[in-house]
């Protein structure tokens, strides 16, 4: 053995790779990750088990000895419920929040070659004509359990209940009766576990919906679902009752009872006839109709949890605590956002009908391109609020954020009314020494955690109207990508845009291509289609239809930027603001039941319930508001911080962009290729039949944003060419970015 032997284990590690430490870490990293993601999964899967096999006598008598196990905490049985139902929601936003501050910021890897293309259950739509708009299969099968649960249950309690009637020698009248009753109670159940569920999709800046990475618009469809369902099943659970009662001679005085011990009938009178106004007001056909009302009515969850509680007293309600607390969490939030009024940099009529705002932004705000925004204009409505996608790239600018608005109701002709009597004789009006006079809230931005359009190399993107909004941010986006170097994968682009006029076309020339990226027709293959549907042939007067638009691009601003509270904002503060008030709300329960419950012997079931809700109420705004209120300062000393920095560079001779005229249609200042059709509308047979033959056995990512009418034509086709698709052709997935709320 040579005298250098023994070191050359010591320079062998020395001399080891420089990416063994990077692959190292990536190691423990995705490990890390598995193991997060896997614990949350057998969480939700345990949690959601139980709801489904409670009906099961197993389940039920293990549950009872659960019951029995924590009676002698101070939390009492109504612990034990909270700890089973609740507890699980908990865990999982805890990991969430854990995962989202680990792994904060994940970029768009690039993909290795792979051969073929797959399928995802995700994004093959299943069921596209129907009550549900256009389902997935992974939605599919999510509705498939739901209905399989709900035979489940209501069969295994049906026989229970006859098993049980059967050991009494009833009256057939007094029977049929009891029966009812037990029936009702049994609906009323499973009307908890599915309103067990039903805040989480609506909770629009959740933790949850940031890990899972569905974008509001689309859970609240979820939420739409569980709605009526929940609905139903309580209807059938409050008439059956009424109807054994009315059977039984005492209709009047079971409804008036408002007991100590017990259920409290009154309270789930008042609280089942809140439930049917929003039921009624969100049916489609009248919110579509009657949107205010349906936005006014819809305020009364407050009243039908409230005394939902106070009907079923503190253990039961905690069956869906959880769920209706991450709702409180949010709204809280979004009620602190909304309360700050933002900088309205500019406001454009365009000769389309169409309105464009944009708006201050911190720069510390993180979106994307499919992202969206809640607004309110004071001047036109105090209470209302109105979704809009966003159609600026987040690489456009720091400093500001653009959105499209369709005059088409009420709401949008009275912004109009408003703007236009502010200056009649320009169409940009600069607001920035006018700000008194539009005063504007914004909540968000919503949407995708990732940028997913820049995960495919071939897209189609398909538009209805003011649906082409945010699909210029998306063409933005990757020009700013591939200006700047980033990672896009997207190298194909067609774009199909139906719209009613000629007059809007040039809304799809707000974005310059060629001054974001002039060399973008070497990288990116690109092809308009478009057709006028209301319109036999070209104007006469081309020159009118597609006039100059003014520029969209504005000087930066210092003004008022929206808050970043909730939304995409820093998922450590709302990690931390998760946390504690969850914390908060198991503290000051546990001290309300040690310094008064217990003390003052505090039995009454409605009593409970309504000391339960206000703990919740009152960790959401004492801890979160605590909070928040530090977040919003950190916010400040960021946004000071970053104003100084801007000063800095002003003052060393670098000067605001100014703005610029886009160039007409007809001088088509696009590398690109463009076709415009009249009097028809697309052929979604013939173009994806193209698109098969010219594209290949590869993944193609098809985004929509219309009315539900061009949804569904999208849907099917892409159903069609899926199921007969040829080895040499692509596989279509389907994304949605159209908001129906």
């Amino acid at each position: 053995m040579g005298p250098h032997s023994a070191q050359e284990p010591l320079l062998s590690r020395r001399n080891r790779s420089p990416n063994y430490g990077q692959k190292k870490a990536a190691f423990f990293i995705s490990t890390a990750k598995w193991i997060i993601k896997f614990t949350m999964l057998m969480v939700f899967i345990i949690w959601v088990a139980f709801m489904f096999f409670f009906p099961s006598e197993f389940v039920r008598n293990l549950f009872e000895k659960w019951i029995q196990a924590t009676e002698g905490t101070i939390y009492g049985k109504t612990g034990s419920l909270l700890l089973a139902f609740s507890g699980p929601v908990f865990i999982i936003a805890f990991l969430a929040v854990l995962y989202l501050m680990i792994f904060r910021e994940e970029e768009v890897e690039e993909k290795k070659s792979v051969k073929r293309s797959s399928f995802r259950l995700w994004t093959f739509p299943v069921l596209v004509d129907g009550p549900f708009g256009v389902v997935s299969a992974a939605e599919f099968v999510g509705i498939l359990l739901f209905v399989i649960f709900i035979i489940w249950a209501i069969s295994v309690f049906t026989v229970q209940n006859w098993r049980l009637l059967s050991l009494y020698n009833l009256p057939f009248f007094l029977k049929s009766s009891v029966m009812l009753e037990l029936s009702g109670a049994r609906f009323g159940l499973i009307g908890l576990f599915c309103l067990a569920l039903l805040f989480l999709p609506v909770a629009r800046g959740s933790v949850l919906l940031s890990f899972i990475d569905i974008p509001f618009e689309h859970a609240i469809r979820y939420h739409v679902w569980l709605g009526h369902l929940t609905m139903c099943l309580f209807t059938l659970h409050g008439l059956f009752y009424i109807i054994a009662w009315a059977m039984q001679g005492r209709l009047v005085q079971e409804i008036l009872e408002w007991k100590d011990k017990g259920i409290a009938n009154l309270a789930g009178v008042i609280s089942l006839l809140a439930g049917l106004l929003m039921w009624v007001t969100s049916v489609s056909l009248v919110r579509k109709k009657h949107f205010e009302l349906f936005f006014y009515t819809h305020q009364l969850y407050v009243v039908f949890v409230a005394f939902l509680a106070m009907h079923v007293g503190d253990f039961l309600f905690s069956i869906a605590a959880g769920g209706i607390f991450l709702f409180m969490l949010d709204r809280f939030l979004r009620f602190c956002q909304s309360q700050k009024t933002v900088e309205v940099i500019s406001a454009t009529s365009l000769p389309c009908g169409t309105l464009q705002l944009i708006v201050s932004k911190p720069p510390n705000l993180q979106y994307n391109a499919l992202s969206f925004i809640f607004l309110k204009v004071r001047e036109v409505s105090r209470l209302q609020w109105h979704p809009f996608s966003v159609s600026s790239s987040p690489m456009d600018g720091k400093y500001h954020i653009s959105i499209f608005i369709k005059v088409l109701g009420e709401w949008t002709a009275k912004l109009r009314g408003r703007i236009s009597e502010i200056d009649r004789d320009d169409q940009t009006i600069q607001l920035s020494p006018l700000q008194s006079q539009i005063t504007a809230s914004v909540e968000g931005p919503y949407g995708h955690k990732s940028s997913y359009h820049l995960k495919y190399n071939y897209l189609v993107l398909v538009a209805g109207g003011i649906g082409i909004s945010p699909f210029l941010a998306v063409l933005s986006d990757i020009l700013h990508c591939i200006e700047e170097g980033k990672n896009c994968m997207t190298k194909n682009i067609l774009l199909v845009w139906a719209t009613k006029r000629s007059i809007e076309v040039p809304l799809l020339y707000t974005v310059n291509m060629e001054s974001i990226c002039p060399f973008f027709s070497d990288v990116l293959n690109l092809e308009f289609r478009i057709y006028v549907t209301q319109e036999s042939e070209p104007p006469l007067e081309e020159g009118e239809a597609y006039k100059t638009m003014k520029s969209s691009i504005c000087p930066v601003s210092k003004g008022s930027g929206m808050s970043v509270l909730v939304g995409t904002g820093d998922k450590l503060w709302s990690g931390i603001y998760v946390v504690s008030s969850t914390v908060g709300f198991v503290v000051i329960l546990g001290l309300l039941h040690v310094f008064y419950i217990i003390p003052s012997d505090v039995s009454s079931w409605w009593y409970k319930g309504l000391l339960l809700v206000t703990c919740m109420v009152a960790s959401v705004i004492t801890v979160g508001g605590s909070v928040a209120t530090i977040w919003h300062l950190w916010e400040v000393n960021i946004l000071a911080s970053e104003e100084h920095e801007y000063d800095r560079k002003n003052s060393n001779g670098i000067h605001q962009a100014e703005p610029v005229k886009h160039e007409n249609l007809n001088q088509n200042n696009h590398a690109s290729s463009s076709k415009i059709r009249y009097g028809c509308r697309p052929d979604f047979r013939e173009i994806f039949t193209s698109v098969a033959e010219q594209w290949g056995d590869v993944d193609v990512g098809v985004l929509v944003c219309g009315p539900p009418s061009l949804e569904s034509s999208v849907a099917k086709e892409i159903r069609s060419q899926n199921l007969k698709r040829g080895h040499h052709h692509p596989i279509l997935h389907f994304h949605s970015h159209s908001f129906d709320l």
